[in-house]
């Protein structure tokens, strides 16, 4: 255990200003690692088999990580900590971490029998919801549009609860053109619409549940016009009471679960 107590040592440059997204989003893929917030989400990275670069956590708090092994760990005060992150660790514990290469979408696809297709979903919030949503609800995989948010970026970790690591995923790329590669693994290709001619996902077919990819937009603009034409069924989740539709993940969250109610 190292003590810290200049906010500016090189020793913890990794956690620099954390709570800037556009400098984390700029420093994070390009230097290889992404950032892990609290004991749980630490651990299930280490149990996913993520390589720890270091750890930073409150002075008060070596003693919960003294299992961890042989990767540096740095404590300081909680001043200091809130002084390098820009934000109160109430968590107390960070840990950076070396990412891996991301699979191929073929990759991806081949051991799944039930995915989700997120277009342009930049909401690093929203991104990690889903993830969780999928790993609690039988959904085997998760593809992205390469503008989507990074499931790494520590939002997105924290938010799932550290279920990013244990749901595959891998970027569709050309988009939208690449929905062909899903289409030829054997999936339906399922655009969520709130569309008032869509098919309420509970009337969906046998065929088109049975090996289904769910297709997401971003709040707000939906799914564009080239990812809709390239769906195979357009379909809605029934709304009430004059509401038009749900926040995405809570939407995600619905559709996975009517697709595996019957697994």
């Amino acid at each position: 255990m190292e003590l810290i107590t200049d906010p500016h040592d090189e020793r913890i440059a990794d956690y620099r200003a954390l709570t800037d997204v556009e400098l984390r989003t700029r420093w994070e893929p390009p230097h290889g690692l992404f950032i892990a917030e609290g004991e749980l989400v630490l651990r299930r990275a280490l149990r996913a088999g993520y390589q720890p670069r270091s750890y930073l956590v409150d002075e008060k708090r070596v003693g919960q990580i003294a299992d961890l092994g042989d990767a540096p760990v740095y404590a300081a005060s909680q001043d200091v900590l809130e002084k390098v992150t820009g934000f109160h660790v109430h968590r107390g514990m960070l840990a950076s971490f070396h990412r891996r290469a991301a699979p191929a979408a073929a990759e991806v696809l081949a051991a799944a029998r039930r995915v989700v297709v997120l277009e342009d979903i930049n909401n690093h919030t929203n991104v990690g919801a889903i993830f969780r949503g999928a790993a609690a609800l039988g959904v085997d995989a998760v593809l992205l549009s390469p503008t989507c948010a990074d499931p790494l970026y520590r939002r997105s970790v924290r938010v799932s609860m550290g279920e990013v690591f244990a749901v595959p995923y891998a970027t569709l790329s050309p988009w939208p053109d690449a929905l062909e590669l899903v289409r030829q693994a054997g999936f339906a290709l399922l655009a969520l619409t709130p569309a008032p001619d869509a098919v309420p996902i509970q009337r969906l077919t046998p065929d088109q549940r049975a090996r289904a990819a769910l297709l997401f937009g971003a709040e707000g603009a939906g799914l564009t016009r080239r990812a809709m034409e390239a769906s195979d069924a357009r379909v809605v989740i029934p709304m009430r009471r004059g509401v038009d539709s749900l926040n995405v993940a809570a939407a995600a969250a619905v559709a996975f679960w009517e697709l595996g109610r019957e697994d």
